[in-house]
């Protein structure tokens, strides 16, 4: 076995056994080097793998900090509202309503929620805490043909509720695309964002029983915290 496979190994049964207790720093690149009598290279490949099997996260200029490896499971194929999500996980969470606005769709809103170009939207501009840390930030447009009506009440609980059941919308089905991308000058001012690189962002198409398109959004979410996880059949 290469030397920084059995060192990978030996590294992920220290944070499994909690050696190492979650959201602790990693030993330096060079207290690991001396610890395993080895070079910089070989722990640095042990490192990588440890990131990429997301046992730990690479912070810029401080080191690894250690991810709690029971993450909360993020259903990717489901249509699942925050508020839906952290009751069934029993999550500790509040909603912060950043923008609530009526706007005027730009070229890309208007391809992403197919409607004509200055046409009046929602804008929607959510950060979601989780036991007092500011995580995810839910960027959602609605068209208001099927959402005429939002205030900060209903965007603070749960929209979803409100759509379903006070307007009676049946919402049926979503197109996901889930990418990694730096930072924006947005997320840094309001997610707690200090030290980490990238983002996870999930951007959705969701669509109504009949097939009308009636939202957009981009839910972006610190990589620390979530496990995306779908189901698949053969």
């Amino acid at each position: 076995m290469q030397k920084y496979l059995s060192i990978y190994q030996d590294l992920t049964e220290k944070i499994k056994s909690n050696y190492w207790p979650k959201s602790t720093m990693l030993p330096s690149e060079n207290e690991l080097t001396m610890m395993y009598q080895t070079s910089r290279e070989t722990i640095r490949k042990a490192l990588n793998l440890l990131a990429q099997e997301g046992f730990i996260q690479k912070i810029r200029g401080k080191g690894s900090v250690i991810i709690d490896i029971n993450k909360f499971d993020f259903p990717v194929s489901g249509i699942v509202s925050f508020k839906e999500l952290a009751v069934r996980l029993g999550l500790d969470t509040s909603t912060i309503v950043n923008e609530l606005n009526m706007v005027k769709a730009d070229q890309q809103l208007q391809s992403k929620l197919d409607v004509k170009h200055h046409a009046p939207i929602w804008k929607v501009v959510r950060i979601r805490k989780i036991t007092g840390e500011k995580i995810i930030l839910d960027k959602d447009y609605f068209n208001p043909e099927f959402v005429p009506e939002l205030n900060l009440e209903v965007c603070g609980d749960s929209i979803y509720d409100y759509l379903e059941k006070e307007l009676g919308l049946n919402i049926s089905f979503a197109r996901k695309e889930i990418v990694v991308e730096e930072p924006t000058e947005a997320d840094r001012e309001l997610l707690d964002l200090e030290g980490y690189s990238n983002v996870v962002v999930i951007k959705s198409k969701v669509y109504l029983e009949d097939a009308s398109l009636f939202q957009y959004t981009e839910s972006r979410h610190r990589p620390d915290k979530f496990r995306f996880v779908d189901f698949a059949r053969r």
